[in-house]
């Protein structure tokens, strides 16, 4: 049997005592996860290869199923570097485990495969937090890195950063940085059309987060995230206790084309840039038009 408490991170998602198995261990994304991920301070524990269960991979055990590997290592995450095909069984396995947390960075899940794995997770009996899929997953700088980030970029400090991009989050990150303003936690939630782990959820507990002083959203065309975090922000306005800076990529994006990311595109007059622009400032939200003086506005935010 496995001690519930160590299935449950610390922290917001994850810290350093999280316990991390990689599904897909042994191929070649699972490898160069594994390797960086270690470096930048990540306990991994062992994974997971269907039929390579006994051997062992970058010295760590190899399990045939998540149920072996959770019962072996007391293991609280999952991170997914399996096939698209094989990824949304790969995601539900770890979701049947009761893990408090499963990141799916890779891209290609099908619409439909996603709409099953959100069904299971609003099972009211489900607590299991799904990030992406098609996303950068997620990092405490110093601590743990649960994704594709490059960590070189990431400081530790008191900023939450949340995503629906990932190089665009790359480059203000490395900005705030540059800036001395370091980082609590940052969250790629995915720009596919529908994610587990949502850009709403991310923000409201970062409102929570005793590490956190403030709160930066980095948001796209496509889709209706940012419409409903500005409509969760308007219910909640007396618990909006931290300043939030958000900046919108896809502004001058032609409609009904399809800009780099499966989500990110404006169709039927939904997503486009310029409503969530406004539906963001009228919840109180700091939108930041010009991204090279991301950094320079919120430090001077911050001073006062």
């Amino acid at each position: 049997g496995v001690d519930p408490d160590h299935r449950q991170p610390h922290d917001m998602l994850i810290a350093n005592d999280t316990r991390v198995i990689v599904q897909g261990f042994t191929g070649s994304r699972g490898t160069e996860f594994s390797a960086t991920a270690i470096e930048a301070g990540t306990q991994i524990v062992g994974g997971v290869t269907p039929g390579k269960g006994g051997q062992t991979h970058l010295g760590l055990p190899v399990f045939d199923t998540v149920s072996e590997a959770v019962a072996q290592t007391n293991a609280n995450a999952s991170i997914v570097f399996v096939p698209a095909p094989a990824s949304t069984q790969a995601i539900i396995e770890s979701v049947n485990e009761n893990l408090p947390l499963v990141v799916a960075p890779g891209e290609g899940i099908a619409v439909h495969d996603m709409l099953r794995i959100s069904r299971i997770l609003r099972t009211p009996a489900v607590k299991t937090k799904v990030v992406g899929p098609n996303c950068p997953g997620i990092i405490v700088p110093g601590k743990c890195l649960l994704g594709i980030m490059p960590a070189s970029v990431f400081s530790h400090g008191r900023v939450g950063v949340v995503t629906r991009s990932g190089t665009l989050c790359y480059e203000i990150v490395d900005q705030l940085t540059s800036r001395g303003i370091g980082q609590s936690v940052c969250v790629g939630v995915g720009a596919d059309p529908v994610t587990g782990y949502s850009l709403s959820d991310a923000v409201i507990e970062l409102f929570d987060e005793p590490g956190t002083d403030a709160i930066v959203v980095i948001g796209e065309i496509g889709g209706t995230a940012e419409e409903e975090l500005a409509e969760v922000l308007l219910s909640r306005t007396s618990e909006n206790t931290k300043p939030v800076f958000a900046h919108i990529a896809g502004r001058h994006a032609p409609r009904e084309k399809r800009m780099g990311h499966a989500g990110a595109i404006v169709s039927r007059g939904i997503g486009d840039a310029h409503a969530k622009i406004q539906a963001l400032e009228n919840a109180g939200v700091v939108h930041i038009s010009d991204v090279s003086r991301f950094a320079d506005t919120v430090a001077q935010a911050l001073s006062q």
